[in-house]
């Protein structure tokens, strides 16, 4: 099946939405490299595939739906504590999820065509909006895709720890692998 254009709505059961991130400072071999899954989110989306600009995606992810998935590098590998450990900040201290409950993000413009496109748009984090460029294609019936985000444009601290020796790297690569209704 190929994308014909029209309405569909996507979420978890369409496939994945990843976030990823990289380690810095001089404390960064001893810890990993994360890939995250959103849990929870979901996704409307118009595609006019005669007329691209008329194509349309709004998104919503639950903050606190992030979810350890796998970690790499690191002296010791991740355990469940550490996870525990991972999703308790990323909640508390990142991304203060009980003030700011969701992620949005609302185009504002569609060129390209199924093969090769990009979406402009806004996106929304703790109350913060700033313009975005999501890059993706059609295979098929695979629609992938992502962007890069730059946690302090959003006005995150990017969560250190060892006295500030281990940080997370302040840009954050976000995928989609996901199957078209």
């Amino acid at each position: 099946m190929a994308l014909t254009g029209g309405s569909f709505e996507l979420g978890p059961a369409s496939g994945r939405l990843l976030l990823r991130t990289g380690r810095s400072g001089l404390g960064r071999r001893a810890g990993h490299d994360l890939t995250l899954e959103a849990a929870r989110w979901s996704a409307q989306v118009s595609a006019d595939l005669a007329e691209p600009a008329g194509s349309s995606v709004t998104a919503e992810i639950e903050a606190g739906s992030l979810e350890v998935r796998e970690g790499t590098g690191g002296v010791l590998p991740l355990t469940d504590h550490d996870r525990s450990e991972i999703v308790k900040n990323i909640r508390g201290k990142v991304l203060h999820t009980s003030a700011h409950p969701a992620i949005t993000f609302r185009s504002t413009s569609v060129e390209g065509t199924p093969e090769s496109f990009t979406v402009e748009g806004d996106l929304t984090i703790m109350g913060v909006t700033r313009p975005v460029t999501v890059r993706g294609r059609v295979t098929g019936d695979r629609l992938t895709g992502g962007t890069t985000v730059v946690q302090s444009r959003w006005g995150i601290k990017p969560y250190s720890a060892m006295f500030g020796q281990l940080r997370v790297a302040d840009p954050i690569e976000i995928e989609f692998d996901l199957t078209i209704p």
